[in-house]
């Protein structure tokens, strides 16, 4: 069974391999790095999910407004064409219901304009969740080929792994600068 037990202290220590104390805190750092570009592109994920919600809310009461409106329509051309017994009763129900037709013709212009202006918010905060994606990932590779410079002691893969970071990272921010 003692072929199996673990050395109490390892082989080589820091004195031994400089390499090993600043390519510890750079993997560390970067670990730290992906965790808040994970964060941050789950909750551009969240608010992308939350603005589709509220610009399919307001398309819908659009529709609903669009229906109504119609409906107004209706009776406008129904007292219209109608011979009425009292002229006077059914004009005066005829100019409410054109009244009310161009109120809900007005709302609906007002509702899909802030549906449309929902979903572009929504458009950029898909777009920001896809630049925080990205940087996520690249620092995730970056961070496994820095680590690579552990075992294999070259310090190519620690340049290489703080270069792909470094792109990662880039284009997190630039996830930050994106408007609505």
């Amino acid at each position: 069974m003692s072929e199996f037990e673990l050395p109490e202290r390892p082989e080589e220590g820091h004195e031994d391999n400089p390499l090993i104390l600043p390519v510890s805190v750079t993997i560390s750092t970067l670990a730290v790095l992906v965790a808040l570009v994970t964060m941050f592109g789950h909750r551009a994920a969240n608010e992308q999910i939350l603005l589709q919600a509220k610009a399919s809310d307001q398309w819908n009461y659009y529709q609903a407004k669009n229906i109504r409106f119609h409906e107004m329509e209706g009776y406008v051309d129904l007292l219209g064409n109608l011979a009425p017994a009292d002229k006077e009763k059914a004009e005066a129900s005829r100019e409410k219901y054109v009244k009310q037709a161009e109120k809900y013709d007005k709302d609906k212009d007002e509702i899909s304009s802030e549906a449309k202006k929902l979903e572009t918010e929504r458009d950029v905060f898909g777009k920001k969740e896809n630049r925080f994606d990205t940087g996520e990932a690249l620092l995730e590779i970056g961070l496994v080929i820095c680590s690579m410079t552990l075992l294999t002691k070259k310090k190519a893969f620690w340049f290489s792994g703080i270069a792909i970071a470094a792109i990662g990272v880039g284009f997190a921010i630039t996830g930050f600068l994106l408007h609505p």
